[in-house]
């Protein structure tokens, strides 16, 4: 479960005979135990450790974000875009337009599940450590990716499956250094697209510090067209079952870009120059009178994220198709009920202007 820390300090207080006595209200003093902030270590922090942060962990670090249980480290640090909660932002001034160009009178689609065309549905992903073997990688577009090596360990699931002809996104969350790492059409030593028989290849890469909010630089691309990180936009397992809650932003495509972006994003991958058009890291949101009520109770975990933090313009695809990571624990027929959900059941929201 993920977990949100929050510092509390207690003072209590003694009635006596004659009146209240304060018993304490402050930090221990050196090497005190006796518990004066309200803990029994000899710091000056509420928890109940001794690393001298509030967070309730056992390093001395302050947590940058939320803790995913999965793999130990926060997915960005709390005040990134893909973690805001724009549920009060202004709506823009624009929205109807980009909502008709994407589809007012289209369904959303859930682009992931248990299995689809005999391979996993949706973009996998693996968590690694400092002992996976780091291996160099060869690209495509090698003048926007980053140069790595990249932690792929054996067998690393791929999207569409080791023999799809698809995105072939890879994607390696390190647990240790709480990096991202992510390819886009890759390919091992001499199989499919791969020229080399010694050496990966991908058509691009990108590598993501997860506690840090840099973005790549203006007009590079990613592992995707926007220039984003794919990880923090997947609607996961772990999150919409087993933990009940989603508190970030989800990533979805539309069939036609704007030859324009709005940061996060840094990239475009279009030559369409409409105004109506939605650039890349367009900000959406499910409107708040939308009734998620009938929905199963991971759907409305769903739906509630995309009512608090939205869904942004990744990449082109089909209109309104929201990613996933695969899980064979996922119900397909609890996931079509957001079939129900049309393109005007969305507002855009203005979260800045468009870089050309």
């Amino acid at each position: 479960m993920k977990k949100r820390f929050f510092l509390v300090w207690l003072c209590a207080f003694a009635v006596v005979l004659v009146g209240a006595a304060v018993i304490g209200c402050g930090d221990d003093a050196p090497g005190d135990s006796s518990g004066a902030d309200g803990d029994t270590d000899s710091d000056g922090d509420a928890d109940g450790d001794s690393d001298g942060d509030s967070d309730g962990d056992s390093d001395s670090d302050a947590d940058t974000g939320n803790v995913d249980q999965t793999f130990g480290c926060a997915v960005f640090p709390s005040d990134n875009p893909w973690n805001t909660d724009v549920s009060a932002y202004p709506v823009h001034e624009n929205s109807d337009a980009f909502i008709a160009s994407i589809g007012a009178n289209t369904g959303l689609h859930m682009d992931f599940g248990t299995v689809w065309d005999g391979a996993p549905n949706g973009i996998p992903y693996v968590v690694v450590d400092s002992s996976t073997p780091r291996v160099d990688v060869t690209f495509g577009y090698a003048d926007e990716s980053d140069v790595g090596p990249y932690p792929i360990p054996e067998g690393a699931p791929v999207e569409g499956g080791p023999d799809g002809s698809g995105d072939r996104h890879i994607l390696m969350v390190d647990r240790d250094d709480c990096m991202l790492y992510e390819l886009y059409a890759a390919w091992p030593p001499g199989e499919g697209d791969n020229p080399s028989s010694t050496e990966w290849y991908a058509g691009s890469g990108a590598i993501f510090d997860l506690n840090s909010n840099a973005l790549r630089p203006d007009y590079w691309t990613s592992a995707d067209a926007a220039g984003l990180p794919i990880f923090p936009g997947l609607v996961r397992y772990e999150e919409a079952v087993e933990e009940g809650v989603i508190d970030h932003a989800l990533r979805f495509t539309v069939s036609t870009s704007q030859a324009a972006f709005i940061h996060p994003a840094t990239h475009y991958a279009s030559s369409n120059t409409s105004p109506d058009v939605p650039p890349m890291g367009l900000r959406l949101r499910l409107k708040s009178d939308y009734d998620i009520s009938s929905f199963s109770p991971e759907i409305q975990v769903i739906a509630q994220a995309m009512k608090t933090y939205g869904i942004i313009v990744a990449d082109n695809g089909s209109d309104w198709y929201i990613s996933g990571a695969p899980n064979d624990n996922w119900s397909d027929d609890h996931l079509h009920e957001l079939d129900v959900i049309q393109g005007s059941d969305f507002e855009v929201v203005y979260t800045g202007d468009p870089i050309y």
